[in-house]
């Protein structure tokens, strides 16, 4: 079965066998445009899903959209944000549209977005601002069981100190926070907001007065509601470790009684061009960015799986380009492949990369053992051909997609290995070899070019 690291347990553990399994992933909070760092997160659920649907799991996903709750100010310092504003009513406000054309528009483009990458769509997909009865539901029970309170101004907060065990998932103690400013209404300067007065666009009627949900009540409220109160895996990127997943696991334990989540699994931080990718560094690329360069939206894909899920990613325009060639010399390969008679798998190589995958998602091993059965001149081509659309189940790189396409568009035999030669040759400035391997290329019908973005060829 999967192995995977938990974080709240701080090490590797298997995931216990079972028929269906329920898994929660934090979605986006809809008032931009995601960028491919936020959607390498969505990766980590969709390969755990379907490594454990390759072991005869049925998976059972929901993800949530937040389009109210989600504030400006919301840090990482153990405050919640009070004081700030909604970021879908600052980005409605800066578009000139409502806050609710604004999220469904941002909503779009990351579905969009999350198709282009393969990412299978989860069984639910809530919205924070179609749940807000769930969420009042919630914090009245949370309240009735002693672990909120409501104040005359109609806000209501967590008590913090009623759930001892805070602190297991990031290790961030109370004693230990140190708040920025002392908000007298609090009981604990580290209680944090579960509703909020209000009575702009984004506000409703509660028993505490009209306002809106604080962001950390919405994911307990969703993922209970559509999952039940066992649930197998909560993923998400390293950032929301806290304080959100740390309230969030509060409030769900103290609303049923017991641990709702069995595994927290976080997947770490990408950079690009040694830059941390946000819009505050000016440093964002969009998929479409990726697109419109002339690269496959699924080279961005297999640049993720050159890397484990859990260490940081330093992504870069050659990184990319680099995978856009192996994507597109793989699916020349399997259509050159699916010509030949048909063969059982490589049994030894496709095990050696199952195990990979069981292994804390082990993908760059996974990718070593396929380029190896790539080059393995034992193995026919026909075993190579089933082991390779076999794997991409779980890859899913749509290396199947050259398949019954006109034949020009394949590669004749031999081909790819002088491309690739070709571009070691380019890569190492020996322009007397390029030039040699593409007159041989030619009298093999095949003519090469040279772009910005690396040879390319017809």
């Amino acid at each position: 079965m999967l192995r995977i690291y938990d974080t709240r347990a701080r090490q590797v553990e298997e995931i216990a066998p079972a028929r269906a399994m329920r898994m929660y992933s934090c979605g986006p909070t809809v008032y931009r445009h995601a960028h491919v760092g936020n959607l390498r997160s969505q990766l980590l659920s969709d390969l755990i899903r379907r490594v454990l649907e390759r072991q005869r799991v049925r998976m059972v996903v929901c993800q949530n959209i937040t389009d109210v709750g989600h504030l400006a100010d919301d840090t990482d310092s153990g405050e919640s944000g009070e004081s700030g504003e909604d970021k879908v009513l600052m980005g409605a406000r800066a578009e000139g549209r409502s806050a609710r054309d604004l999220a469904r528009y941002y909503e779009d483009s990351f579905k969009r977005d999350t198709a282009a990458l393969n990412l299978r769509p989860p069984e639910h997909m809530p919205r924070a601002s179609e749940s807000i009865e769930l969420m009042i539901e919630l914090i009245a029970k949370l309240i009735e069981r002693g672990h909120a309170y409501a104040l005359p101004d109609g806000a209501v907060y967590f008590d913090a100190p009623s759930f001892p065990t805070y602190g297991e998932v990031s290790g961030n103690r109370l004693d230990a926070l140190r708040p920025d400013t002392i908000d007298p209404r609090k009981r604990f300067h580290a209680d944090w907001a579960l509703w909020k007065p209000s009575d702009g666009e984004l506000s409703w009627d509660a028993p505490w007065g009209r306002g809106f949900p604080g962001w950390h009540i919405e994911c307990s409220a969703m993922s209970l509601h559509h999952l039940g109160d066992r649930i197998d895996l909560h993923t998400a990127g390293i950032d929301l470790r806290f304080p959100h997943h740390e309230d969030e696991r509060a409030q769900s334990d103290a609303a049923v009684g017991h641990e709702v989540v069995r595994h927290w699994v976080h997947g770490e931080h990408l950079l690009f061009d040694g830059r941390k990718m946000a819009k505050s560094t000016g440093n964002v690329v969009l998929l479409s960015d990726v697109t419109e360069a002339g690269l496959d939206p699924l080279a961005v894909r297999l640049a993720f799986l050159e890397h484990r899920y859990r260490q940081q990613l330093n992504l870069t325009w050659d990184t990319l380009r680099a995978a856009d060639r192996t994507v597109r010399r793989w699916r020349a390969r399997v259509a050159e492949w699916s010509e030949s008679p048909s063969a059982p798998m490589a049994a030894e190589h496709v095990r050696r990369v199952e195990s990979a995958f069981d292994d804390d998602l082990d993908t760059p091993a996974a990718l070593r053992v396929l380029r190896e059965l790539e080059r393995d001149e034992s193995v026919a081509p026909g075993a190579k051909f089933e082991s390779f659309l076999h794997l991409d189940q779980v890859l899913g790189l749509d290396l199947a997609i050259e398949i019954g396409r006109p034949r020009e568009t394949v590669l004749p035999p031999g081909a790819a290995e002088l491309l690739s030669e070709r571009e070691r040759a380019r890569e190492a400035g020996d322009w007397a070899e390029s030039d040699r391997l593409r007159d041989s290329l030619a009298t093999m019908g095949v003519r090469v070019s040279d772009s910005p973005f690396g040879q390319v060829w017809e």
